[in-house]
């Protein structure tokens, strides 16, 4: 395993909100940043995430540097060989197992042996990921939080065979990042989604069963518990579809306890999936 003061070039597997966002904090912290995703409009769009955002960031003063220099030190590309200069890689691809495997198989064939590759997964087992590769050694979930470059905090999931040297390096990572961390074992959701889906399911059913319209139950989560987002605010922030896969998995894995509420479930029937789309529970500006 590669010591963190040997890493130059950070890998990214994924342009897409979290790709592009794990991407930009990155090249922020000075990494040289290769982003790999399977389409040249998939890359070209994150790049233009990373700039519309860095021109953001500039405009409150909150960059050491100016936006093209950070900018600067992201590759775009479509072709997976191109990890191969990679130290360190970065999964954030679907929440989907089997895509995440398939490219895990990939990473393990294209990259040197001592690098560490992990995954930004939110709900799936590190386990049954670092099981495609022959090091599962040094697999580690590496769970950012959306968006990327506001949120503070990154979730290290330790896998049933992760180092705990790779354990330490990823918590360093992220530390280097600008990040706090904090450690969870390999059980569905973690940390925090074990403990937001339910909350955020909650909130949309007493939406649904009118014990108080969607603003108040908001206003009064924000109001009664501090949280910056009330339940339904949040899940438009997240992605309705994002949170319904998430549910989903939980819900299988740890029971009726997690079942998706209904109102989610027709919400993403509909294509109403939250910020993103324009219209969720909420509707939103383009």
């Amino acid at each position: 395993m590669r010591e963190l003061f040997e890493v130059d070039v950070v890998g990214v597997v994924g342009a897409g909100t979290m790709g592009n966002g794990i991407a930009q904090v990155a090249a922020a912290a000075g990494y040289d940043v290769v982003m790999r995703d399977v389409e040249d409009e998939y890359v070209e769009r994150g790049l233009d995430s990373v700039e519309d955002s860095l021109d953001r960031l500039a405009g409150k003063d909150a960059l050491d540097e100016e936006p093209e220099v950070i900018r600067d030190r992201i590759t775009g590309t479509t072709d997976l060989d191109d990890l191969a200069a990679a130290d360190l890689v970065v999964e954030a691809v679907i929440e989907d197992l089997d895509v995440k495997r398939e490219v895990f198989g990939d990473l393990d064939r294209v990259t040197d042996d001592d690098v560490v590759l992990a995954t930004n997964t939110s709900t799936l087992s590190i386990t049954s990921v670092a099981s495609a590769t022959d090091r599962a050694s040094d697999v580690v979930g590496l769970h950012f939080m959306n968006p990327v470059p506001i949120m503070d905090g990154v979730e290290v999931v330790v896998g049933e065979r992760t180092d705990p040297a790779v354990v330490d390096f990823a918590h360093a990572f992220a530390e280097d990042l600008g990040k706090e961390t904090w450690e969870a074992d390999d059980k569905p959701g973690f940390v925090t989604n074990r403990i937001l889906m339910p909350w955020i399911n909650e909130g949309i059913r007493a939406y649904d069963e009118g014990v108080a319209d969607k603003t108040d139950i908001d206003r009064g989560m924000k109001l009664g518990t501090n949280v910056p987002m009330g339940p339904l605010e949040l899940a438009d922030h997240i992605g309705l579809d994002v949170a319904l896969d998430a549910s989903e998995t939980l819900h299988e894995e740890l029971g009726d306890r997690y079942k998706p509420a209904y109102l989610l479930k027709r919400k993403v029937e509909a294509g109403d999936l939250g910020k993103k789309t324009g219209r969720g529970f909420y509707e939103y500006d383009d």
